[in-house]
Formats: structure tokens, C-alpha cells, sequence
């Protein structure tokens, strides 16, 4: 198996032009630097250096010293990644659903450093279905998604409810006091990014034995044009999302929570660790909707 150390004496010897330079050189005696030389030319199936005329490179070791050069400067950077990596603390990837209104987004990311932890956190907003997969992946250490989801063996931590707003364009009557609804579609967006939790929210809306239509948008940003548009309603838990001409009320009739929770892989080697800044996570969580 080629080595760096094969690289190391292969380029040692090139520079130094000398056995004894290129062994001290690398730290090590003459036999082993010989004994590590034909071992790489015995790997590569070629010689490297002519002996004949002291310490030569052959045609084939010239054609091969560029890119053992790169590839030892690149295990090098390689090492001093890592080392800033270890020295800046350990790194976080979090995830979050799109749903997460952004004052949310910020206790959360927030939480572990104020808690004292060593992390740099990279934070990541996607949909439920993309942050499972992602979860499940190793792209992401934790994350925030709608609830019901499937989790496919992720761990999760308890689901805390966030209390929504149903934003409708001024003067509209949904019903929701009795009156006479005017039939406008609900802003939602696309079921494939949460399916369960998508399912869960219709359904709701239709418990009532009204009518339910839905228009897909791309963000609650679309959502609130096209309420201002007087085309459509849409909830949020988002307590800022208003506009002029819109009006906003409890989405209590009926309730329509924005339903979170934290999830990880429990499979991975630093699974307590994460599980701990997962609970941290569901705390800072469950504090904000207290408020």
C-alpha cells in the first residue's frame, strides 16, 4: 500500500540527491530509507533513481516528483484543517424547517454556545423531508423539523407546539366566527417536503366539515402576497408576517399549531454528545413557546 512515508523518502531523496542526507532528512537510517524506496518502486512497477550515476532521478521518477510534491503538500493542509478544526471546538451542523420563524432560528442556533459549549455552528434551512434525509446522511448533526415525520430509526426529542396566526386579506370572513365563508384557498406549501405533517395540518382544516382548497407556494414570503392579493389565507407561526391589508387572528378554530421537534442519528459515534445539544435544543425550544 503506498504510504505518505513512501512520498516522504521518494522526495527526500529527489532534493537531497544523497541516501545519508534524505535519511536524516526524514528521520530515519540509510536501510530503511532504502528498504521504503524499493517498496514504492516495487508498488509503482518502475525505477525511480538511476544508482549507477549516484543519485539520479530516471524519467519515470521525474515524471512522478510533481504530483508526489502536491500530494504531500496536500496531506499537509489536510493536517492543518484539522488541527484548526480541533482548536476552534467542535463543529455543529444544524438543520432547520423553512416553518421556523426566524426568531426561533436564532435561540436555537444560539443556545449551545450560551450554554457554554465549544462549537461553531453551521446552520442550514430545508425542508422536513431533506433535513431527515440529510440527518440520516451524516450531512447534518441535528435538526428541527415538522412533526409527524417518519424518522427511520433518527432519535428524536419531545414535540413542542408553537401557537399560529391565520393571516386573511382585510374585511374577509373565513368563517371562523360563524359567518359565511368566502372560499379562499389556504396557502400551503408543497406536501412532498412534509408529507405526514402536511396531511395532519389538512386534515385539521377539515375537521370542521368545511371545504378545504389549498394553492402551493414556494415560502410564507408568496403566502403573504397572495393574501395581500386577496387570493388566498394562510397560518403561520411566524408572529412579524403582516402586511398592509391583512388581517391577523389566532388560528384557534380550529387550533393549528406548528408542531417542531429535534431529531439525530443515535447510531453515530458521538450520539450522547449530540443527544445532550439535542435536549439543549428542546429546551430552548419549549422556553420560546412559553413565552
Amino acid at each position: 500500500m503506498l504510504t505518505e512515508r513512501h512520498l516522504e523518502i521518494f522526495v527526500a531523496l529527489a532534493e537531497e540527491e544523497h541516501f545519508g542526507a534524505a535519511a536524516q532528512r526524514v528521520g530515519i537510517t540509510q536501510p530503511p530509507l532504502s528498504q521504503g524506496l524499493r517498496r514504492l518502486e516495487a508498488l509503482l512497477g518502475v525505477r525511480l533513481f538511476d544508482r549507477t550515476r549516484g543519485v539520479a532521478l530516471t524519467d519515470e521518477g521525474s515524471l512522478l516528483l510533481p504530483h508526489a510534491r502536491r500530494a504531500l503538500a496536500a496531506l499537509s493542509e489536510l493536517r492543518e484543517i484539522g488541527a484548526r478544526e480541533h482548536a476552534d471546538g467542535r463543529r455543529l451542523r444544524l438543520g432547520l424547517a423553512p416553518e421556523v420563524p426566524a426568531r426561533l432560528t436564532a435561540a436555537v442556533a444560539a443556545a449551545p454556545v450560551r450554554a457554554g459549549e465549544q462549537s461553531r455552528i453551521g446552520v442550514l434551512t430545508a425542508p422536513t423531508a431533506t433535513l431527515l434525509s440529510d440527518v440520516a446522511a451524516g450531512r447534518l448533526d441535528l435538526a428541527v423539523i415538522r412533526h409527524p415525520a417518519v424518522l427511520g430509526g433518527l432519535a428524536a426529542g419531545r414535540v413542542v407546539l408553537f401557537p399560529t396566526w391565520r393571516l386573511s386579506p382585510e374585511g374577509h370572513d373565513d368563517g371562523a366566527a360563524g359567518g359565511t365563508p368566502r372560499r379562499l384557498p389556504v396557502a400551503v406549501r408543497p406536501r412532498e417536503e412534509a408529507p405526514a405533517a402536511h396531511d395532519l395540518f389538512v386534515d385539521t382544516l377539515a375537521s370542521r366539515g368545511r371545504r378545504v382548497e389549498t394553492v402551493v407556494v414556494s415560502d410564507e414570503r408568496a403566502g403573504l402576497a397572495l393574501v395581500a392579493a386577496g387570493q388566498a389565507v394562510l397560518v403561520t407561526a411566524d408572529e412579524t408576517l403582516t402586511a398592509e391589508g391583512i388581517e391577523r387572528r389566532p388560528a384557534t378554530d380550529p387550533a393549528l399549531p406548528l408542531r417542531l421537534r429535534v431529531v439525530w442519528d443515535p447510531r453515530r459515534p458521538d450520539a450522547a454528545e449530540t443527544a445532550d445539544t439535542a435536549q439543549l435544543l428542546v429546551d430552548t425550544l419549549a422556553r420560546q413557546a412559553a413565552k
